[in-house]
C-alpha cells in the first residue's frame, strides 16, 4: 500500500493531526532555509513504500542546468538540522528525508510554473477524452483559470487545442523528440 500527500493533496490523518497541517508546518520551517540560499522549493510530499516512511522535498535553481547535486547536499545537511530541532517532531515515526530535483519533466504546479512553462513543451493527462484522447504534448501558447491553449502536431500540421483546465488530470514540462 502507497499513501501520498503532496502540499495539493487532500488531509489524511496522522498521528492525531491532520497531514496537511504537518506538511504545511515542515514547509514553513525549511522553506525560509531554501530560499536563502537563492533555490527554489517546487513541492514536498509524505509517503509510505513498502513499510518505510520517506518526506520528500523538490528543490530547484533558476540557472541553466537546475540545480546541482552538491547544492542538494548542502540543502540536505540544513534541513535535515532544521527538522531535527523541531520540538514536538511532527514526525515522530522513522523516515528517511530525501532532497531531489524535481527533472526535466517537472510537474507544473504553481503559478510560477506555469509561467515558465508558457511556450515550452509539455504533456497533459486528461480525466477524459478530447477527440478521442487522453494524452496531448504539444507547446503551451496560453493559460488561464479556465482553459489551456496548446499547439499539437497532427502528423505535418499544427493544430491550436483549447483544453478545460477542469479537465486536467495532470500537466508537466516534456522533451520533445
Amino acid at each position: 500500500m502507497q499513501i501520498r500527500v503532496s502540499i495539493n493533496a487532500h488531509s489524511f490523518y496522522y498521528g492525531g493531526k491532520f497531514l496537511s497541517k504537518i506538511i504545511d508546518l515542515i514547509r514553513s520551517e525549511i522553506e525560509p532555509i531554501i530560499d536563502q540560499r537563492g533555490d527554489e522549493f517546487v513541492d514536498i510530499e509524505y509517503v509510505k513504500e513498502k513499510g518505510q516512511n520517506y518526506l520528500r522535498i523538490y528543490v530547484d535553481k533558476d540557472q541553466p542546468g537546475g540545480i546541482d547535486i552538491n547544492e542538494i547536499a548542502d540543502l540536505s545537511e540544513l534541513v535535515s538540522e532544521k527538522l531535527d530541532s523541531l520540538d514536538p517532531d511532527p514526525l515522530p515515526d522513522p523516515y528517511v528525508l530525501e532532497l531531489s530535483s524535481p527533472g526535466a519533466e517537472r510537474p507544473i504546479k504553481s503559478a510560477k510554473d506555469w509561467a515558465k512553462a508558457k511556450g515550452k513543451y509539455v504533456h497533459v493527462g486528461l480525466y477524459q477524452k478530447i477527440d478521442g484522447k487522453k494524452i496531448y504534448e504539444g507547446t503551451l501558447k496560453s493559460h488561464s483559470d479556465e482553459e489551456i491553449e496548446l499547439e499539437i502536431k497532427i502528423k505535418t500540421r499544427r493544430k491550436n487545442l483549447n483544453i478545460p483546465r477542469k479537465l486536467i488530470a495532470n500537466i508537466r514540462f516534456a522533451i520533445e523528440f
